[in-house]
């Protein structure tokens, strides 16, 4: 379908078009959602038709962002750990934005639709942490107002911009398409490059459970820094002796540890990402002796068992 045809059947059903393109986006399909409200913008005739195409977008995001909540609340950190492991790039682990999504609490689902992929991950993260449902769908609904009120408005008040954009692009079909084509082929690229660069860094020193288990049962004194996610702490409880951090508080939970004794990083996300990334972080803040553990938390609890 072309932008043409997209306009005809805005201008028919337009409140539809933008509830199912909505949904579809925070179900978490790749389709984008501003092209679309900035057409249902400009094809707005008042401000009735522009209020009906923003409840139509408040709807279709909370009946998607409702389905992660419950699916977070239901299934956990297994939910979060799932969005991790499919991550094009393994060093932006889950465990990241949810100590961030708890530190930030309410404003972050009011923030979430501006920000590409959080928007997806936060609904889950709610539900994990079992956020009140009246006070996730408050936010929510804040949240898909704001993102899509300013698309719609902006799309009414350049209306003929759109407009003549459309024309252009219905002129240059071909050159246009060449050009989306490189961008996507850019960001791409760019995220495989990000890939290429942690697989590169995840070949630093691991230091094994067993290797742990014995200096600790010898006496060593080592630093362990827990950064699990607070969805993760809450389900399976604290390690003992570990000190819980995520990486905006990193070096703050170290500061007062000896650079040169040893630090061993532990999370509970696919390849080790965050406690490899936190690995990285120390040892290029002096603290060389840190290194992440293979397998991470589930070595941990698997070592525990055979005790």
């Amino acid at each position: 379908m072309d932008l043409t045809q997209l306009a005809a059947w805005l201008e028919r059903d337009a409140a539809w078009v933008v509830f199912l393109n909505v949904l579809l986006v925070q179900a978490g399909l790749p389709v984008p959602a501003v092209p679309t409200l900035l057409l249902a913008g400009s094809i707005a005739a008042g401000a009735g038709q522009l209020g009906l195409g923003l409840l139509a977008a408040i709807v279709g995001s909370i009946l998607a962002d409702a389905l992660w909540y419950f699916i977070g609340r239901r299934y956990g950190y297994q939910v979060l750990a799932g969005l991790c492991r499919i991550s094009i790039n393994p060093g932006s682990c889950v465990s990241q934005t949810e100590a961030r999504f708890k530190r930030w609490g309410l404003k972050s689902l009011v923030i979430a639709k501006f920000i590409p992929g959080f928007s997806t991950v936060a609904p889950p993260i709610a539900g994990a942490l079992r956020m009140p449902l009246s006070r996730f769908l408050a936010a929510s609904a804040v949240g898909a107002g704001l993102w899509a009120g300013v698309a719609l408005l902006v799309g009414w008040a350049m209306r003929a911009q759109v407009r003549a954009a459309i024309q252009i692009l219905q002129e240059h079909g071909g050159r246009a398409l060449t050009l989306v084509v490189v961008v996507i082929g850019g960001w791409i690229g760019w995220k495989l490059w990000k890939k290429y660069q942690f697989h590169r860094l995840a070949r630093m020193p691991h230091i094994t459970i067993d290797e742990l288990l014995s200096a600790m049962n010898a006496g060593d004194e080592i630093l362990l820094l827990d950064l699990r996610g607070p969805a993760l702490i809450a389900e399976e409880g604290e390690i003992p002796g570990a000190t819980i951090t995520d990486h905006d508080r990193l070096l703050a939970s170290v500061r007062h540890w000896p650079k040169s004794q040893p630090i061993v990083t532990l999370c509970a996300c696919p390849h080790d990402a965050s406690a490899i990334m936190a690995a990285s972080t120390l040892h290029k803040s002096g603290y060389r002796a840190a290194k992440p553990l293979k397998g991470g938390y589930e070595a941990w609890v698997d070592a525990q068992g055979t005790r």
